[in-house]
């Protein structure tokens, strides 16, 4: 697939209203396009008829760019044989369950990751911890950061004079569990500046406070940029789990894009996204949490200083132009045959 040759490359997400498959994939294919790639996109199968289909037209593409998911066992060697290069794009720790189970631990879920990365020619990580997990198993591992297009998201303006503070959140129904793990810290704030900060959740799902009101935006992709410009301060709350570790800190991105500071919990990417006291802050405990975010609610000065350094940090590393070349060379360069791994049977 050198320059100058059309290559077919199949993309599989998850669904083009997914953050992962708009972040990770999508946005990336009218770049790829202008480079000589003909790019078509479909969602991961879920029906033994589309697992069918998938095998059917797997030959007649040059590259399958696969967003996350992994297929079972019975179905990946056919995937693997009837593919002529297979790139793996992996954004969230899905060798482990989710936070809200039990115990991290999945003999399942750690033998389909094996197993998936074991085939693939490429593999690309959001983050250092995912690398470490994915290099067991497979040498051609490369991190590339979740990234925005810069042209979308535009500053904030600062112009305004308002008293009332907005601290925001954005996320969907699988990840508010997150938000609501500092509802205390929130109700605090409520009660400290009363009428003087609000909330503005930008979700598909919802949650009310007693002492802070809440501003409840439903989630369009049309309207996150200008939902989220409309916010001070951006929050990211999140537990000290091997499923944390795995997040990209797509949601402090987001705030840095339209120049806002983030107060964060400081596991993995977090610590490397935000600068204590210079693109924001971060926060472990309850008291932490008031205190942080009261130095920004109490500061709009420090709040747009933050949020313009949380810009050049974006700029410098985490948007689509700086990243969009790098995910080209990698869907380009040269198929590395692994049809020979040997693969763990899974119940």
């Amino acid at each position: 697939m050198g320059e100058g040759i059309m290559s077919k490359v199949l993309v599989l997400i998850q669904g083009r209203e997914v953050a992962a498959s708009r972040y990770r994939i999508l946005q990336y294919i009218p770049y790829l396009e202008e480079h000589g790639l003909e790019c078509e996109v479909m969602d991961f199968p879920d029906s033994f008829g589309q697992y069918m289909f998938l095998a059917r037209i797997l030959p007649s593409f040059d590259c399958v760019f696969v967003q996350r998911k992994r297929f079972h066992f019975p179905f990946l060697r056919l995937f693997r044989q009837r593919a002529r290069k297979v790139v793996y794009d992996l954004d969230d720790a899905v060798m482990f369950k989710n936070t809200l189970a039990d115990s991290p631990h999945s003999k399942t879920r750690q033998r389909r990751f094996a197993n998936m990365v074991r085939l693939c020619d490429r593999v690309i990580a959001g983050n250092s911890f995912l690398k470490e997990k994915a290099s067991a198993y497979n040498p051609c591992v490369e991190v590339i950061p979740s990234s925005i297009p810069s042209e979308k998201y535009r500053l904030r303006d600062y112009s305004g004079n308002s008293d009332m503070v907005t601290i925001g959140w954005i996320g969907d129904h699988g990840s508010i569990h997150y938000l609501l793990r500092i509802k205390g810290v929130l109700e605090s704030i409520g009660r400290k500046y009363r009428g003087r900060v609000k909330l503005r959740i930008i979700c598909d799902t919802f949650f009310d406070l007693e002492h802070l009101p809440v501003e409840k935006l439903q989630w369009s992709e049309a309207g996150e940029v200008s939902d989220l410009q409309g916010i001070d301060i951006g929050v990211m709350p999140l537990t000290d789990d091997p499923w944390s570790w795995g997040k990209c800190g797509l949601k402090i991105l987001q705030y840095f894009g339209v120049g806002v500071p983030a107060v964060c919990t400081p596991v993995g990417v977090n610590r490397d996204v935000v600068t204590q006291g210079v693109t924001g802050y971060w926060a472990m405990t309850e008291q932490e949490w008031v205190d942080k975010l009261s130095l920004l609610i109490e500061d709009a000065g420090s709040r747009k200083a933050m949020g313009l350094n949380g810009r050049q940090v974006l700029d410098e590393g985490y948007t689509r132009e700086v990243n969009a070349p790098r995910i080209l060379d990698i869907i380009r360069c040269k198929s590395v045959s692994r049809t020979g791994e040997r693969l763990e049977w899974q119940g």
